[in-house]
């Protein structure tokens, strides 16, 4: 073996990685919105929700899928976009945190402030979290075998205590208040703090409803009537006054643009981030190495993994 050529075609093969992360990390950089096309009026972005939201990481170098923060750095984008005049977010969510679910709502009402007419656009599942940043939008479209609904917020409080006890696991816990460990696994919660957190439940439940009820112009009893947590599929749902109309991706971009008063057929334009591995995705070497969100073999763990302390869902 050539040791020193193949050191040689290492090193090479770092530096140009090294370049690569460098050019992608510096192409995410936040700064003033260009118009893409200047020069055209009849521009609708397609923007991507997907996956479970939440707070995280940036966008890897590899590419990780479109992640909440790059949601929210697409849709700020696109309300400082004097070039479009419709957008539409594409959600295929499951849902996920409350908090962050809450801040896509608030960055679709300032896209909606900012001029720009807005359609949520669901595909296979877009529920909990993610029918909450829908019906922000102007209009829903659904498909009718969408999995939408469960309006509703859940919590769980994981509790350790036995299987602490079997491996011989002890904490010493020290605090400057009764509650301040309520949410520790090595013991169960007491009455009170039962109490507490139920009380955390109904309320981020109320904001939900009151979201939903603002959205769609419906009454707070009917909301509460049909958030009861369960799902629909979006031809219930349209029934329900919970989606408007019943179509795909192409469809909800014919309604953008027709609410924008776009005459003949609109740009369509994407922001998208992507990383390192993107690139090389098309070459069939690189498959047995890496594997993409969206493969079948990745059906085996969740996208990103789940997270392992107590949090408010929608």
């Amino acid at each position: 073996m050539n040791y020193k050529k193949t050191g040689l075609i290492l090193v090479s093969l770092s530096i140009i990685i090294t370049l690569a992360a460098v050019i992608v990390s510096l192409s995410r950089q936040p700064g003033k919105a260009v118009p893409l096309f200047p020069g055209s009026n009849r521009n609708v972005t397609v923007i991507y929700l997907t996956g479970p939201i939440a707070f995280s990481q940036q966008p890897s170098l590899f590419g990780a899928g479109t992640t909440t923060e790059q949601a929210l750095r697409d849709l700020e984008r696109a309300e400082k976009d004097p070039s479009l005049r419709a957008v539409v977010i594409r959600i295929n969510s499951p849902g996920g945190s409350a908090a962050a679910s809450q801040e896509l709502y608030a960055q679709v009402e300032r896209l909606k402030k900012a001029g720009k007419k807005v359609v949520a656009s669901f595909g296979d599942v877009a529920a909990s979290g993610g029918y909450y940043t829908g019906v922000a939008a102007h209009k829903i479209v659904a498909d009718p075998a969408t999995i939408t609904g469960s309006i509703g917020v859940i919590s769980t409080v994981p509790n350790l205590q036995e299987l602490y006890s079997k491996i011989g696991y002890r904490e010493r816990i020290f605090k400057s208040g009764a509650h301040k460990d309520m949410l520790s696994p090595s013991r169960p919660l007491t009455p009170e703090e039962e109490r507490i957190m139920q009380e955390i439940i109904n309320d981020t439940y109320e904001q939900f409803v009151q979201a939903v009820a603002r959205g769609r112009k419906l009454p707070l009893d009917r909301v509460r009537s049909l958030a009861d947590g369960r799902i629909y599929t979006g031809a219930q749902a349209q029934e329900l006054n919970l989606v408007d109309e019943l179509g795909g991706l192409r469809d909800a971009v014919k309604l953008a643009a027709k609410l924008a008063g776009i005459k003949g057929e609109p740009r369509v334009i994407e922001y998208r981030a992507r990383g390192l591995f993107d690139f090389l995705k098309p070459f069939s070497a690189w498959h047995g190495f890496f594997r993409w969100p969206g493969d079948p073999a990745n059906q085996l763990f969740p996208w990103p993994l789940p997270t392992v302390f107590t949090t408010i869902k929608y």
